[in-house]
């Protein structure tokens, strides 16, 4: 994917969930865009992935499930590089593949804890830093998974971030901050060296995500999974003073599939 010199050049990003996947080439492409970014992750990796980056990046490790670790992680990127103009809320990812019926209620909470709070509490948390630079923008990873098989609390959760880009970017608009989303579709990553579910797979939980990866490709116009360059290209776009007179959008990334 081409790359553009210099298109974040004096900003400051902060790029949650930026251990792996998604997170760590949006966070690696901004600094070889000119950014200087702040890598937040509650795995240890993120420092290997800053230190990748080059030297105008910091890792922060935090856990975003709580408010104390998102607000934490907002003052660090404060200390580090004296503000924030943009931040990239992708943590998020769905634990388990069943049935609805199959979710035990803690299941269905770790659910939502995981794929809403993180975002929910990051927007909170960097308003204030944005109010104080005069304006910026914020990015939510959703998810076109809004509609599909065998992940109803997550994508209840991922509902919840679309609604929360809308409504929150209606709040801020006068005050000079663009929220946005896009929302991703399958997308082919590297096997995840730390794996959201920590007790593993059942076979019957590899056929039902079977099951999730066929409804996958057959839903997308394109038959197939996105890469992550396909992916964070437009979430850094979206970041970009390119995206001026864009806000409250969810822009779905998914071959077609609009969710």
């Amino acid at each position: 994917m081409t790359t553009y010199r210099d298109r974040f050049a004096r900003k400051v990003l902060v790029v949650t969930g930026a251990a792996q996947g998604i997170g760590r080439a949006v966070a690696i492409r901004a600094a070889e865009e000119g950014a200087r970014v702040v890598l937040v992750d509650r795995a240890d990796l993120v420092g290997e992935v800053a230190r990748e980056a080059g030297t105008h990046a910091a890792s922060f490790m935090a856990d975003l499930e709580t408010y104390e670790g998102a607000s934490a992680a907002m003052r660090f990127a404060v200390e580090t590089f004296g503000g924030i103009d943009v931040l990239i809320n992708n943590v998020g990812g769905a634990i388990r593949m069943r049935p609805y019926e199959a979710f035990q209620p803690t299941q269905i909470d770790a659910e939502i804890r995981r794929s809403l709070m993180p975002t929910l509490y990051g927007c909170h948390a960097v308003i204030p830093h944005l109010l104080a630079r005069g304006g910026g923008t914020i990015v939510n990873v959703s998810s076109n998974a809004t509609r599909g098989i065998h992940r109803v609390p997550y994508s209840a959760a991922k509902g919840g971030i679309n609604a929360i880009t809308q409504s929150l970017a209606m709040e801020l608009a006068e005050r000079n901050i663009r929220v946005v989303a896009t929302a991703p579709g399958g997308t082919e990553a590297p096997a995840r060296a730390i794996p959201r579910n920590a007790e593993g797979d059942t076979d019957e939980e590899k056929a039902w995500m079977g099951e999730v990866v066929a409804q996958v490709r057959q839903s997308s116009f394109m038959k197939r999974y996105g890469s992550i360059a396909e992916q964070a290209a437009p979430i850094l776009f979206l970041a970009s003073d390119e995206a001026s007179y864009i806000t409250g959008s969810i822009l779905p990334v998914a071959g077609g599939d609009l969710g």
